[in-house]
């Protein structure tokens, strides 16, 4: 049970690190685009001098983040070697198209980063509009192999062999379109935040910097996006995970008992020996409308399966509370960000404003960790849903503790070296916004 339990730690780790640089390198090209695009149309050059520098970020965190999806990818093997000795040759071309599709970024954002004043403006930018676009499938393909160990599907399994395997039905599972448009969102999501925040802690100290009232608009615009469509994900995510996974759903919720007209739970400390949710504040027949559309739907509640069956309720129940409370929160700052925008208000004068946007940088990204928290612990004690336990996946290797502390150093090495790399990048930010190089001719 220890070897279990420092796997599922060291791959836990290793996620939560690496969903943080897969996520900023996602949406950072879409920024970085918008801010070329802007250039493109007015010739100003602050929005050149953000290019580049948004540029550069984009490189630092491709690069961090081909290193840590690497280390992912070695311990999928050598952590779960029964998982992938069944799942391989079903998840694998997923897992095949995500490589052409960082190899296609790693091509483009190669001709974006060294083709300034080589290749025409126009196509410089389309180099980069390629970038997020392959960034993004990326994801697509990753989230892909992730939902089929939530929804199985593309192949029959009898006599404990998965055998009449269709990888393309597997691919496009009955979990990957919800999940797939959801992270996508919440990597957009989470990085806009930071971004917004950031320029907008630069604004409170020079508030008259024309680059960080640039910067912040573009943030905004992907925040205020990404905000108000995200709820709309998440009723369909919510739709679907009551309909394929309604242990999980039960379990986000807290919710024990087997009703109609089944309340939501604003907070609450679920106690498994009492198989109750008290100090919660309950939304009457809430449950039931968000997950069905029908106040009066019947929920399923964790009694239904064996106490042996169920995920970590308080871990999971508090995780979807936070994830919430921090959509929330950036959702109506968003809000409030559009109604100024419409009033034509400087956002440089509006302090209160800037500091609930410094408030909410990190804010983004703890949504994106506890969404992820919900999505696997909601999923034990299985790690192929209602087919192969995570127990008899792990590796036989002893001594998990000991590769636990090495691969923990690499990515806290890797995160000092991001926050240090991205440090020098915003304290340039204070510097006079001169291009450094010629720009790019016409």
């Amino acid at each position: 049970m220890n070897d279990l339990l420092f796997a599922r730690w060291q791959m836990g780790t290793s996620l939560a690190f690496h969903i943080v640089f897969a996520a900023v390198g996602i949406a950072m090209p879409a920024l970085m685009v918008a801010a070329e695009y802007k250039w493109l149309r007015t010739r100003d050059d602050v929005y050149l001098q953000l290019t580049r520098r948004w540029a550069k970020g984009t490189a630092i965190f491709f690069a961090v983040g081909a290193v840590s999806g690497t280390v992912l990818s070695f311990e999928l093997g050598l952590l779960w070697p029964e998982f992938m000795r069944h799942a391989g040759p079903i998840i694998g071309l997923p897992f095949s198209m995500e490589g052409f599709a960082f190899f296609a970024e790693a091509i483009f954002l190669g001709v974006y980063l060294y083709g300034w004043n080589r290749v025409s403006p126009w196509a410089h930018w389309c180099a980069g509009v390629i970038v997020a676009i392959s960034g993004a499938l990326s994801g697509l393909f990753v989230v892909a192999a992730n939902s089929w160990m939530n929804t199985p599907s593309g192949f029959v399994f009898k006599d404990g062999q998965f055998g009449e395997i269709d990888p393309i039905a597997a691919m496009l599972n009955p979990g990957w379109l919800t999940e797939s448009i959801h992270m996508l969102l919440a990597a957009y999501l989470s990085t806009a935040a930071a971004v917004a925040g950031i320029h907008a802690f630069m604004l409170l100290r020079t508030p008259t910097s024309a680059f960080h009232k640039a910067a912040l608009k573009i943030a905004l615009v992907l925040l205020g996006t990404s905000a108000v469509l995200q709820p709309i994900s998440g009723d369909f995510q919510s739709r679907h995970v009551a309909r394929l996974q309604p242990v999980k759903l039960a379990a986000m919720e807290g919710q024990y008992n087997t009703e109609r007209g089944a309340p939501i739970r604003i907070g609450g400390w679920p106690d498994d020996a009492a198989e109750t949710t008290p100090y919660a504040i309950e939304i009457p027949y809430g449950l039931s409308l968000l997950a069905y559309h029908d106040p009066h739907a019947e929920v399923k509640g964790l009694k239904e399966v064996p106490k042996a069956d169920r995920p970590p309720v308080l871990y999971v129940h508090l995780s979807f509370q936070v994830m919430v409370g921090c959509g929330m929160y950036l959702l109506i700052l968003s809000l409030i960000g559009v109604w100024l925008w419409r009033r034509k208000t400087d956002f440089a004068n509006q302090r209160l404003f800037l500091k609930a946007l410094v408030f909410g940088a990190p804010l983004g990204f703890v949504a994106l960790e506890t969404g992820w928290m919900v999505t696997e612990l909601g999923r034990q004690p299985w790690i192929v849903m209602n087919i192969m336990r995570t127990s008899a996946a792990v590796t036989p290797m002893p001594n998990l503790v000991v590769p636990f502390a090495i691969f923990l150093g690499v990515y806290v090495m890797l995160a000092w070296v991001v926050i240090a790399l991205l440090w020098r990048q915003v304290a340039d930010t204070l510097k006079p916004v001169l291009p450094r190089e010629p720009a790019p001719s016409a």
